[in-house]
């Protein structure tokens, strides 16, 4: 432990110092005892040479067979997304920060990925599309090669023995959870390497710390420090378990600030000062740097609007291409063609389209919609019509356009809400809602035709939110983006209300509209976003949207992704919790497929020595506690002093990174443990190296060799038992014997029926797995339902349609024998819904109005020698079966079983017989990968009413 001034230096000359020892320290140094120099630029050539080994030992074991497996795994779902986003400058919202991501998205461009393929499901095939996956998980990989040297250059700095670091490396290597992670296009094996970067700076800038007065300010010093900070700042910019290692940092700095105080001989107000302000330097001002660079290319690269953009605020939105608006006027009149944009979930439109709901009133629905659309404007009418100079009132949504004196819509006037597109009025009564059928909830509807007056349920007045309102004339009447108002039905007191509650598929998904009594004040404000108006020219005063500018956008994306982050509260399949890590309880199913699997679990002899150092030390420390409490002088010793200052710096660390997972409420998963574990490696290899290298008396520091050979030993076991569990880190073939046998625990629940019996089984088995094989004919895109503008084919633009001949996850059918392919031929077709094939023209008139959606078959022609085709009998099929169309959103089209059409379908592979399922159907899809949610860009947080 650092010493404070005052403490006995040690015999000066004892046999065990090393050639590099410092010079006897003066009484009132702050300089800590029994520590010397161990900076790693310093270390002989060997030591170098086994690091060099070691790097290239990482990389085999990293690197072998990283093109396996050939499809989507676990959450490449959303970090392979991420990086088409970035390529194609879609926005998009994730919870984690943006360094790691691009870097994926780096090394994918450079390789020549163009941002097409979607990662859209797990399984789904990289081969045909092209994807360059391999150099996109070497990111990951390159990671995950250098974390064994940082471990062994972080142990030398700590002091330990070339074997001892050895030991560390070799573990790190040869565990089973972080050869996984770095294979895959993930963002653990990323963060671990900027976590072992920063344990490494700071261990070496502590080292150079504890030398004294004689060493401060010097280069290496300042190096060291300097490195730390740029290790903090890229282990939070990867991801927010950086804050974790930055209160590591932190409460460690903070004792080095303690024991300069007690050293006032050497560390005046100056010195004191000057330490302090390095420190703010390198620890504060750095990383925070590098963290709001990180995300100014962030947003640098982010320019279009994507699907993330939904999660942020008008403001923020506007500064993406297309989604800015020109300058609106700011007054807004009665008869003002206008869009109602909703305050509180990110801004939808008040919205309506001719699609009626199936229960309640089974009148017009009324939704909030995200995009800008024809059906989103209103025309605002007074309760009553105006007149005309002879008393008489003006009919028709023009009454308003001329009117002498310009009619401001103001706090607590009563209007109606006339959609132009269908010609109904905004409408509620007592229905309960479609949805969120409670009493205190209402429907909310579009109700009339064309040319009816209405009635009294059409009526709502506004009611100005002035604490939420711009001052000046936008608390008094309404005006273009300032003003926040809530719409009160005035025949039953509800509010005009939406929260994040989605409509089912007969209203496209869109976000529920109600009328509430007593709703949260949030939910319930509105504005105007968009307003028109004859009788506002160009001379109008006009209004826009402030520009938030970097910091602007900055905070308030902070902002979400922490709400988000917070909101991943619902259970997933493969999750887990703190108090099952250190005892690697469970691991995570990260794919399945040719009776291969990939699953997450870590090698057992490393977790559980770490495990075992965290707890040695604890025992330790209360032992030694109750020692120093009875006045035994065992702090007098410096190689005590040391054991309990080193070993407790790294458990400290493990503690760090560990307890604060219990204050969560949110999805957690085993690799969320990975930076603690590697702080308990660290641990396990300090206590090892005092135990046999450094404490004397039991005759084994005396003997070398035991320090290596126990050190050899503990290896052979890992790698002995890191070969046992190999094949589910590396997705290899597998025996359903040598599965069972090493499946020690009922939790370990990979799934040993995956696999074959026997090695020769897989000989026998179809190579699909290496990549679909091309089809005989693919006719793409199935029927379209192509329905008007606000009608029900989800109403997203097409933003990107999927790449001709794209066939991901399609098998090819092999030939029949005796027959060979004669030529293939790939054709896309548009259809409507009631399957007539749609020209070019009408294709380009839909677009933007419809969702088209895909769907792949295989057709097969059978022709003789001299190409003509052969018609085959009904009963006749030249595959022995009809294989179903590519399973997509709809399921299995049952218009194509059966049918003939050009010949007979052919089976894209055989359709296996139906077996048994060992533990229930239910049950086996609950054991299927799934992607974690907590990566989701499409993760909310819920909002309660």
């Amino acid at each position: 432990m650092a010493r404070a001034a005052g403490a006995k230096s040690p015999p000066p000359a004892a046999s065990h110092a090393k050639p590099n020892a410092k010079p006897a320290k003066s009484k009132d140094e702050y300089t800590s005892e029994g520590v010397d120099d161990n900076d790693v630029f310093l270390l002989p050539v060997s030591d170098f040479q086994v690091a060099l080994g070691v790097t290239i030992l990482a990389a085999i074991v990293r690197l072998f067979r990283i093109y396996q497996p050939t499809s989507v795994v676990f959450d490449e779902v959303h970090f392979g997304g991420f990086a088409s986003k970035y390529i194609k400058g879609k926005f998009f919202m994730d919870v984690h920060p943006p360094l790691a991501k691009l870097m994926i998205t780096l090394f994918g461009y450079l390789a020549g990925f163009d941002g097409e393929f979607d990662f859209k499901d797990i399984g789904k095939d990289y081969l045909e599309p092209g994807v360059p996956y391999v150099a996109m998980r070497m990111f990951p990989a390159l990671c995950g090669i250098f974390l064994a040297p940082s471990m062994f250059l972080t142990l030398k700095a700590a002091g330990c023995r070339t074997s001892t670091a050895i030991l560390g490396a070799g573990f790190v290597i040869f565990e089973n959870g972080l050869l996984t992670q770095a294979r895959l296009i993930l963002l653990d094996s990323p963060l671990m390497i900027a976590t072992a970067f920063t344990a490494l700076a700071f261990t070496s800038f502590t080292n150079q710390h504890e030398l004294g007065p004689t060493k401060a300010f010097e280069p290496s010093w300042w190096f060291w420090l300097a490195m730390t900070g740029l290790g903090l700042g890229a282990t939070v910019s990867i991801k927010w378990v950086g804050l974790f290692t930055i209160a590591w940092v932190g409460s460690l700095t903070l004792v080095q600030l303690w024991v300069l105080l007690g050293d006032p001989k050497n560390v005046t107000v100056r010195v004191f000062a000057k330490h302090f302000m390095a420190r703010v330097l390198c620890l504060i001002v750095i990383p925070a740097t590098f963290y709001l660079a990180m995300f100014a290319i962030h947003f640098v690269c982010l320019v279009n609007p994507g699907d993330g953009d939904g999660f942020m605020s008008s403001e923020f939105q506007a500064t993406l291409n297309s989604k800015g608006m020109q300058d609106v006027p700011v007054d807004v009149l009665m008869g003002s063609r206008v869009t109602l944009r909703h305050v509180n979930t990110q801004g939808g439109y008040l919205h309506s389209h001719p699609l009626m709901y199936p229960g309640g009133s089974k009148q017009q629905q009324i939704t909030l919609y995200p995009h800008k659309d024809e059906n989103n404007i209103w025309h605002i009418e007074n309760q009553t019509q105006p007149l005309d100079i002879h008393g008489e009132p003006i009919n028709g949504t023009a009454a308003w356009d001329n009117l002498p004196e310009l009619p401001y819509l103001e706090d607590g006037s009563v209007i109606r809400l006339y959609h132009l597109p269908t010609h109904r009025r905004l409408h509620s009564h007592d229905v309960r809602p479609p949805v969120t059928e409670a009493d205190w909830q209402n429907e909310v509807s579009a109700y009339g035709y064309e040319g009816f007056e209405g009635d009294a349920n059409d009526l709502f007045r506004v009611e100005i939110v002035k604490k939420k309102s711009a001052g000046g004339l936008a608390q008094t009447r309404v005006r273009t983006i300032e003003t926040k108002f809530k719409l009160v039905h005035i025949m039953t007191g509800c509010v005009l209300f939406s929260h994040k509650v989605k409509l089912p598929d007969w209203a496209s998904e869109q976000q529920e509209v109600t009328c509430a009594k007593g709703g949260t004040l949030p939910n319930s404000v509105w504005y105007i976003e968009s307003n028109e108006h004859p009788l506002l020219g160009d001379k109008a005063e006009k209004v826009n949207y402030a520009n938030p500018g970097f910091f602007g956008k900055f905070l308030e994306l902070q902002a979400v992704m922490w709400k988000t982050n917070a909101g991943l509260v619902e259970s997933h399949a493969w999750d887990s919790r703190p108090p099952s890590w250190p005892i690697l309880r469970r691991g995570i199913n990260f794919w399945g497929k040719d009776h291969r699997q990939i699953y997450l679990i870590g090698n057992p002899i490393v977790w559980y020595s770490a495990t075992a150092a965290v707890l040695i030390y604890v025992l330790f420390k209360g032992i030694a506690v109750l020692r120093w409490q009875r006045s035994c002088n065992d702090y007098s010793n410096p190689t005590f002093k040391r054991f309990d200052f080193e070993i407790g710096t790294s458990v400290l660390g493990w503690a760090f990174h560990y307890f604060p997972f219990y204050l969560m409420q949110r999805q957690l998963f085993l690799h969320h443990y990975f930076p603690a574990l590697y702080f308990g490696i660290i641990a396990f290899c300090q206590v090892f190296d005092f135990a046999t290298a450094r404490f004397s008396g039991l005759g084994i520091k005396e003997n070398p060799i035991i320090n290596r050979a126990s050190a050899v030993a503990l290896l052979a076991v890992s790698v002995a038992v890191f070969s046992l569990f190999a094949p589910l880190a590396y997705g290899n073939a597998w025996t359903k014997a040598e599965c069972n046998r090493i499946k020690v625990f009922d939790t370990w629940d990979f799934d040993c029926n995956t696999f074959l019996d026997s090695y020769d089984a897989y000989k026998s088995l179809p190579t699909s797995s290496q990549g679909p094989v091309p089809t005989e004919q693919a006719a793409a895109p199935p029927p379209v339902n192509a329905a008007p503008a606000g009608g029900d084919a989800n109403q997203k633009p097409l933003g990107g349609e999927q790449p001709a001949g794209h066939q991901a996850d399609i098998s090819g059918a092999p030939p029949p024998p005796g027959q060979r392919i004669v030529a293939r031929e790939e054709r896309v077709e548009y259809r409507d819904q009631d399957g007539n094939i749609l020209n070019e023209e009408q294709v380009k008139a839909l677009e933007g109005k419809v969702e088209f959606k895909t769907r792949y078959e295989t057709r097969t022609r059978v022709v003789d020698a001299d190409g003509n085709e052969i018609q085959l009998p009904e009963e006749v099929d030249p595959q022995g079966g009809v294989a179903p169309p590519h399973p997509d959103v709809e399921g299995v089209d049952s218009s194509t079983k059966n049918q003939k059409k050009d010949g007979a379908l052919v089976p894209d592979e055989p359709i296996p017989e139906a077996h048994e399922s060992v533990e229930g159907q239910k049950e086996r899809e609950g054991k299927s990968a799934k992607p974690a949610s907590e990566q989701g860009n499409e993760a909310t947080a819920k909002n309660e009413a």
